[in-house]
């Protein structure tokens, strides 16, 4: 339980940069994006747009990252946009102008960072808005292995708590709604304690605690360490259950594992995180490809999507939305399906094994909501007893995805499912 008031009561919707343009997204297509939200997805429920990693690197073009790139940085040791990139960023503007607009949309502004405080501070020889030295604060073995933008922050010295402050105090003077904190819930550096960074959780917790706005605090990369849930949940709103989620099928087999470790942690203003939605358009900005579809069958996105609703994950998409073609816009204005993971509780798995799941939770009329998925590769009936259930009479069953009935039941539900398929049935009582 969080003491808190939570900053997302239920589990947040958006959209995020990082699937289709990685480092290298920009402000034409952030807000482009925002647009789309705003016209065909807002009254859905979908509302966040966040910018991710590296809005402050003036060379980024794509996924990969330019290392030891000069970074655009103020007078504090506190990182800016990059002005080629975002505009509206000139004159210290920051994301003022931008998150001014999304907000114009009646949508919500967030940004990704990096845990620390940049090399770059700390090599110049820069001095904290508190006037700190950089380097008096940062841990020189505390690095990511995947990106080199910072140090981490030494929570016993003078200042520490301060700088984040100082970070807090310019997001929340930018609009900010979101912070996606990254190399913070997994810290890859340490192998023996991947929770390493537990004292700069805290003191990023304090920081938006003190700012003046409200600010939704996501942790990345996982996996979460299930021994830390108390900890998670007492400072953060949403913490990833894995690396990075691609769209394979077997990435998507392994996240039944880890939403069954975590179901018991769902709610109360907490929302373990299965990841974005790798849906539709994706990797835009490889310099490769330029661009692909989602490598999931239509069956497997369904089987997604059903499992971050049922599991009641955060929704974050990852696609370049004006690209959306009918079938993927349609995974995303379900209204019943997005009930059951804005809405819905005593969300559970009932069935588990290395071929089947299913999963059961109740909405707020009391009806009941059971999802049964087929996790093999070859088409096979999967089965649910009304007594595994808890639940005895006799129900029609309706298709959350079909939006019709499809039958009745009596002492059992079954489904004949594709590969990776599954279905979502609302049982209304006769």
């Amino acid at each position: 339980m969080i003491n808190r008031k939570p900053a997302a009561p239920t589990p947040p919707m958006g959209w995020n940069s990082w699937d289709c343009y990685g480092a290298a997204v920009d402000e034409a297509a952030l807000l482009g994006n925002a647009a789309y939200i705003a016209a065909h997805l807002k009254d859905y429920g979908w509302e966040y747009v966040v910018c991710d990693i590296q809005w402050y690197e003036p060379t980024a073009i794509d996924t990969c990252y330019n290392n030891f790139a000069p970074l655009c940085m103020d007078a504090y040791a506190r990182l800016i946009p990059a002005e080629n990139r975002f505009p509206s960023a000139a004159g210290g503007k920051g994301f003022a102008v931008i998150a001014e607009k999304i907000h114009a949309m009646g949508l919500k502004f967030g940004i990704h960072i990096m845990r620390g405080i940049p090399r770059q501070a700390v090599h110049s020889g820069a001095v904290t808005k508190s006037g700190v030295p950089a380097r008096q604060l940062a841990l020189q073995y505390s690095l990511c292995p995947w990106n080199t933008d910072m140090y981490g922050v030494d929570h016993r010295q003078p200042g520490a708590q301060e700088y984040y402050d100082s970070l807090f105090e310019l997001y929340a003077a930018w609009g900010v709604d979101f912070v996606k904190v990254d190399d913070i819930c997994n810290t890859e550096y340490n192998r023996e304690n991947p929770y390493a960074a537990e004292k700069e959780i805290e003191m990023i917790r304090k920081a938006i605690d003190g700012c003046g706005r409200e600010m939704v605090l996501s942790l990345s990369p996982g996996p979460a360490d299930i021994r830390h849930a108390w900890h998670l949940a007492a400072h953060a709103d949403m913490w990833r259950l894995t690396g990075d989620f691609w769209d394979e099928r077997q990435k998507l087999i392994d996240m039944f594992r880890r939403c069954e470790l975590w179901y018991a942690h769902v709610g109360d203003g907490h929302w373990p995180d299965c990841d974005m939605l790798p849906l539709g358009r994706l990797c835009v900005s490889d310099r490769n490809t330029h661009g692909r579809q989602c490598r999931l069958t239509e069956d497997e996105q369904i089987t997604m999507m059903n499992l971050w609703c049922i599991f009641r994950s955060p929704l974050i998409l990852g696609a370049e939305l004006r690209e959306n073609d009918a079938f993927t816009l349609s995974l995303l204005i379900n209204r019943d399906v997005l009930a059951v993971n804005q809405t819905s509780s005593k969300n559970r798995p009932v069935i588990s094994t290395d071929k089947e799941a299913v999963w059961q939770c109740e909405m707020p009329d009391g009806a009941a909501v059971v999802a049964l998925f087929n996790l093999t590769e070859t088409k096979r009936t999967v089965s649910v007893t009304l007594r595994e259930l808890g639940l005895d009479g006799k129900y029609t069953l309706f298709d959350l995805w079909k939006q019709k009935a499809i039958g009745e039941a009596e002492t059992a539900i079954s489904a004949e499912l594709n590969p990776t398929a599954s279905v979502m049935y609302r049982l209304i009582a006769r």
